[in-house]
């Protein structure tokens, strides 16, 4: 699939047919290696010149939205695909895959009447696709909330010593607590375990010598747990802070360790199950959104070629995928396919400078012609 195409219209001299033979001819002869396809563009309700140029105001700025949306959906799409490490299929609409939708597009009449004015047709996509781009924007909020929960979860099992919950670390046989004994656990770093086995005993009064044992380590930290007297607990607590050791704080409490288990399964379920609904909700959208894109390239090819080549609509548009090296080979085809005077807005390249043209772009083109991202 071409992840780029090239939507532009040719005025029509003699006759349609013989225009899409010439370039058909042409391509095939002189850059091969680049798809054609002939894009249906339906007779459209033209209205007036005015209401043509005030519509074209607002269809750079229209298109940009609607394309924008669409690739904000195929980013969320990538983004739950990767975190499932699970390669999604194809993306489609209405079961064709994109890439032959837009190459062998059919004007949806039932959806969008011809006769309909094409401001009420740019109007209704544009208020169709904000409303998929908040509904996409709330569906994410609650997929995010929930994955951020059990992010902080995860989190306290599994980060650093320094913040992350012991309760899977320390087994009930490491902590004494009886009225006078208690048994602390400090966090220490690495480099400094030397420093704390040799001077643990003499922080304070009272320290059972010999007591401390090492329980964990990770990359920054170890867990020692120490016991001593209950009443020079928070004195040891404060010899310690001053000697840079990190007392934390525990109970041993399976019902909150069963909870906590609780939570988190409860969590990674309620995460895939959101996850899964998102990707199928992401997949379905994106069709819808991606036709309404289509549709209003329609209705842009169509405008910009009346603007460009006036009145009665006589053109011929086509879809390109053109290689990288293959652009100007294809540009100089069109080119001769395509003469000035058949062009009434257009001007030289010398003429144009910076000029913005009709597409919003410098366009020193004697034909209309825009690019359709897909990816």
């Amino acid at each position: 699939m071409a992840s780029r195409y090239w939507m532009v219209s040719l005025p029509v001299q003699s006759s349609a047919s013989n225009l899409w033979s010439q370039l058909q001819e042409s391509i095939s002869k002189q850059s091969f290696d680049t798809p054609l396809y002939r894009f249906n563009v339906p007779n459209l309700r033209v209205g007036t010149l005015d209401s043509l140029l005030s519509l074209a105001d607002d269809l750079l700025k229209a298109n940009a939205f609607v394309e924008g949306v669409t690739q904000k959906i195929r980013r969320q799409i990538d983004e739950l695909e990767r975190s499932s490490g699970v390669d999604g299929g194809d993306l489609t609409v209405d079961g064709v895959p994109i890439d032959s939708y837009l190459t062998r597009f059919v004007w949806d009449e039932a959806k969008y009447p011809t006769m309909s004015p094409l401001k009420e047709i740019v109007d209704g996509i544009h208020g169709f696709v904000a409303k998929v781009e908040d509904d996409l924007k709330v569906r994410v909020a609650e997929y995010n909330n929930v994955r951020s929960q059990l992010n902080a979860i995860n989190r306290k099992q599994s980060g650093s010593l320094a913040v992350r919950d012991l309760s899977n670390l320390v087994k009930p046989e490491d902590i004494i607590t009886t009225e006078h004994m208690v048994t602390l656990l400090s966090v220490v770093s690495k480099f400094s375990q030397k420093d704390w086995l040799s001077s643990y005993e003499t922080l304070t009064d009272y320290v059972v010598p010999r007591s401390s044992k090492k329980l964990y380590e990770d990359n920054e930290y170890a867990l020692y747990s120490v016991t001593m007297f209950t009443r020079v607990a928070d004195n040891f607590r404060i010899k310690a802070r001053e000697r840079g050791f990190q007392i934390r704080d525990f109970e041993h409490d399976p019902e909150t360790q069963d909870s906590l288990k609780q939570e988190m399964e409860k969590l990674a379920q309620d995460q895939e199950t959101m996850r899964s609904a998102l990707l199928q909700w992401c997949y379905s959208s994106y069709g819808e959104v991606f036709s309404s894109w289509m549709h209003f390239c329609a209705v842009r090819v169509f405008s910009e070629s009346i603007l460009r080549y006036g009145l009665p609509p006589n053109f011929l548009a086509s879809v390109l995928a053109p290689s990288l090296k293959s652009e100007k080979k294809v540009r100089s085809i069109l080119e001769r396919n395509c003469t000035a005077r058949n062009s009434v807005h257009w001007k030289s390249e010398e003429e144009v400078g910076a000029m913005a043209g009709l597409a919003g772009e410098a366009d020193s083109h004697p034909y209309v012609s825009f690019t359709i991202n897909l990816v």
